[in-house]
């Protein structure tokens, strides 16, 4: 089985755009839920302009917020994904939808990943049956991985009919478990899913590699290039500061050593890091938030230490002020977590 492209990024945690975290904003204020309840303390115009960028786990939160506060079914999840629209992805959307060829589109997409909004990291396949696009979900938090791998393949599959309105969906396949119901998936994808697969995969006709998009122009396909290509370079240099204080808090084991000492182990000083981080989009608190809550879900996982013990390897003087913590960040306590992660081994991994 041969790869198309390789996607440029491995992970999730890459810098965005906050085009997806105002799009769920506006959709959870559909469903009932205050845009407050998802990003508290943050005005909407603060994420206005397309220079605005989040750190990857800011738009987690988000995503954890909206399930928690609407349940995060499969049919909401679904119903999100069909929110994204080829123009939500700006100037990345504009390159794909004037790509000479639906492969073209693809490979463009693959080499510039980083400036989705994908959680799932997909892999688009060529073999003897077709075209695969399968998206590996495993360094995509536990709690929120359906919800996600729905949102994220949904996503996917709108913006390619809004690329090549006559394509389908041939066979459709998940690793979890069948629910209730299954016909939002009818609706999304146009075809009936396989529930306790080896991995999440769609699969598509051969034929549609080689079929040339309506809006295709290659000068026009260049310029986005360039301009993707500035783009990224900028998000990788402003966000490179957030990478190196995670880089430092990991070394700590996620004790809070403090801003000032932090700043002195990076040789600036502390307003010069405060600075560079609110220009990453992103400050010193929810770095050693986000680091701490990592560390405390993968020791969790584990399933050898209990919530005190994680409490006090992540520097807490008090298991309550560790519990109230964890459920601020992930809405659940971490013995809820732990029974949740526990059964997370998945078919053919």
């Amino acid at each position: 089985m041969a790869e198309l492209a390789a996607p440029a990024v491995r992970d999730w945690d890459f810098p965005r755009g906050t085009a997806s975290v105002l799009l769920m904003l506006a959709f959870a204020e559909d469903h009932g839920v205050p845009a407050e309840k998802l990003l508290p303390g943050t005005p909407r115009e603060a994420l206005a302009g397309p220079e605005k960028q989040v750190d990857a786990r800011q738009e987690l939160a988000v995503a954890r917020a909206l399930v928690a506060h609407t349940g995060g079914g499969d049919d909401l999840a679904l119903e999100l994904g069909r929110r994204y629209r080829v123009t939500t992805f700006g100037i990345f959307g504009f390159a794909c939808i004037s790509s000479p060829t639906m492969r073209d589109a693809m490979v463009f997409a693959l080499r510039y990943l980083d400036l989705s909004f994908t959680f799932s990291i997909p892999h688009v396949e060529l073999d003897s049956r077709g075209i695969g696009l399968a998206l590996d979900d495993s360094r995509v938090p536990a709690d929120v991985a359906r919800f996600l791998v729905l949102r994220d393949l949904a996503a996917i599959h709108t913006v390619m009919k809004d690329l090549l309105p006559e394509i389908s969906v041939q066979g459709l396949e998940f690793a979890f478990a069948a629910p209730p119901s299954s016909a939002s998936y009818v609706d999304t994808f146009g075809v009936g899913p396989r529930f306790g697969a080896d991995r999440h995969r769609a699969s598509f006709d051969p034929a549609l590699l080689m079929m040339p998009l309506p809006q295709a122009n290659e000068q026009t396909v260049a310029l986005c290039a360039a301009q993707c290509d500035a783009l990224v370079a900028r998000r990788r240099e402003r966000s490179g500061i957030s990478q190196l204080v995670r880089e430092r808090l990991v070394r700590l084991g996620g004790v809070d050593a403090g801003m000032a000492e932090v700043a002195r182990q990076l040789t600036v000083s502390p307003r010069t890091l405060r600075r560079r981080l609110t220009e990453a989009g992103t400050g010193y608190r929810q770095l050693v938030d986000e680091v701490r809550q990592t560390l405390a879900e993968e020791m969790l996982d584990t399933g050898a230490l209990s919530v005190e013990d994680v409490a006090l390897r992540l520097g807490y003087a008090e298991a309550s002020s560790f519990i109230y913590a964890f459920k601020r960040w992930t809405g659940m306590t971490p013995a809820a977590y732990a029974r949740r992660s526990a059964p997370r081994a998945r078919p053919g991994r």
